[in-house]
């Protein structure tokens, strides 16, 4: 028994997987919101990690090249057990959900800090030209200017990453995360048949990116090209 749910082992292998599917759809509940919280947080530290590191000085764009490197040179799996094992000794204690997302999240920012970086780089120097004879702040020409035309540019590349995650997100097993994946194994522990439970698993999570790509497919033809004014 799980999350309340028991499952039917003794009429079939197709009775055995419509027992557990409504358990794996648990799991995946928490695959997808683990997925998403730790897309985010990816997202905006890759941004901040990539302004600071565009920036002029190099007391500001060295130690977020440092800090980049060395999140993208260690095991995802070392700074989860990091946040969890050793932050508590610090006195910051954070659920294990929150743990495996924010692990998730800053492990993948210093890729998208480098998607960030290509994408301001693809657009036309003109753009800072204009910004500057129009006497623009810097912050409402990087807001307004440069990031709207930006973003278009790398939505594909962030969309890898946002698979990339989901396929992940089993790693918080290890911490507890009642994942699907983990909710597969606990089942097949119990049952002794591994086979149905992490088939399905499989089956899911191929749609699940599949979704996902059709998603950020979806996304990339129908975002204006020329950019978004952010207001």
């Amino acid at each position: 028994m799980l999350f309340g749910y028991e499952w039917d082992t003794t009429h079939g292998e197709l009775a055995f997987a419509l027992s557990i599917l409504p358990i794996l759809l648990r799991g995946l509940v928490v695959t997808i919101e683990a997925s998403i919280l730790g897309f985010f947080v990816a997202m905006v530290i890759g941004l901040v990690l990539a302004v600071l590191k565009g920036a002029p000085s190099r007391f500001v764009s060295w130690p977020a090249t440092f800090v980049t490197e060395f999140i993208r040179d260690t095991p995802l799996l070392v700074q989860l057990f990091f946040l969890y094992y050793v932050l508590p000794d610090y006195g910051i204690v954070l659920p294990a959900f929150m743990t495996g997302a924010l692990a998730l999240g800053i492990q993948y920012s210093a890729y998208t800090s480098e998607v960030y970086r290509a994408g301001i780089d693809a657009v036309p120097h003109g753009q800072h030209e204009a910004s500057k004879a129009l006497d623009l702040p810097p912050h409402r020409s990087f807001t307004h200017i440069i990031l709207p035309q930006a973003i278009p540019r790398i939505i594909p590349a962030l969309g890898n990453y946002l698979v990339s995650i989901m396929k992940d997100v089993p790693v918080l097993s290890v911490v507890t995360v009642l994942e699907m994946l983990n909710v597969a194994k606990i089942i097949g522990d119990q049952t002794f048949d591994y086979l149905v439970p992490l088939s399905m698993v499989g089956g899911i999570y191929l749609l699940l990116t599949i979704l996902a790509s059709a998603l950020v497919r979806y996304v990339d033809i129908n975002l204006p090209k020329r950019g978004i004014p952010l207001r």
